[in-house]
């Protein structure tokens, strides 16, 4: 669980209702069933007329998926390092063979590992095993950050809908004011509770969600680069030392893999 996240969504709105709490006692002013109506009801509405069905719904899904999907830490970096590191050591006794048996259960558990190791043992020159990586990379990254942009269209959106709904409010109140001008205070109160609803939505749901997971793509797709950096230098035989050198070129120095440090743990 991203406890971050959780923290984050309920300061948010605890911020929100504490200010309430503090500042009148007439809480019930800011709960409007017809505001929430038009701000969800208008947002979604936009969404699907703008956006394919089963990615408005797997953008939703997402939403709650962020809350739940493990820490993406950048030990995992360094210990990507450690493993291909691992494999060179492998090609280099036994050659190349050799590194479909130890890699089974890694390459079973990532398919994006899978695919590049299946094409070392294929015999593919390093140049070639890059080129695919790196198109599968792109394709697979401008696949999984369309949520992120649907998202950011609905938070983009949604205060436009609470605009809207204060709109719609103005006009009803100022019909009514000549029947009872004392009406017109309240009644301006409700029509601002619809901006505030959008404003809320956009600022506390959907765009940290879009931002959220356009990070963790991106943080994905820089892990994919490293692999695909050290796959191809075992397609090319390179030896441990130098693919540890090449691989470490990528990272914040704090995080480098040290194979004299990793041998006297061993």
């Amino acid at each position: 669980m991203s406890l971050s996240t959780v923290l984050g969504f309920f300061l948010g709105f605890g911020l929100f209702i504490g200010a309430i709490l503090i500042s009148t006692d007439n809480y019930y002013i800011f709960v409007s069933l017809p505001s929430f109506i038009m701000v969800l009801g208008g947002t979604f509405a936009a969404t699907f007329i703008s956006f394919e069905p089963r990615y408005v719904f797997l953008s939703l899904k997402l939403i709650w998926r962020i809350v739940f999907s493990p820490k993406v830490g950048r030990n995992i970096l360094t210990a990507e390092i450690g493993r291909i590191i691992k494999w060179g050591y492998t090609v280099q006794r036994s050659g190349l063979p050799a590194l479909e048996q130890e890699s089974k259960k890694a390459a079973k558990a990532d398919k994006f590992m899978g695919f590049g190791i299946e094409m070392v043992v294929s015999g593919y020159t390093g140049k070639e095993v890059r080129d695919i990586l790196v198109n599968s990379i792109e394709t697979a990254f401008v696949r999984n950050t369309v949520p992120a942009d649907i998202l950011r269209s609905m938070g983009s959106v949604c205060p436009a809908f609470g605009m809207i709904g204060t709109l719609v409010g103005l006009i009803i109140m100022l019909d009514n004011m000549g029947e009872d001008p004392s009406k017109l205070g309240p009644g301006l109160a409700l029509a601002l509770v619809t901006t505030l609803y959008g404003v809320l939505f956009a600022r506390l749901v959907f765009l940290p969600a879009a931002a959220k997971i356009q990070q963790r793509e991106e943080i994905v797709r820089f892990r994919n680069y490293l692999v695909a950096e050290g796959l191809e230098m075992l397609a090319e035989r390179k030896s441990p030392r130098y693919i540890q050198d090449r691989m470490n070129s990528f990272l914040d120095p704090a995080i480098h893999y040290n194979i004299d440090k990793a041998r006297k743990r061993d």
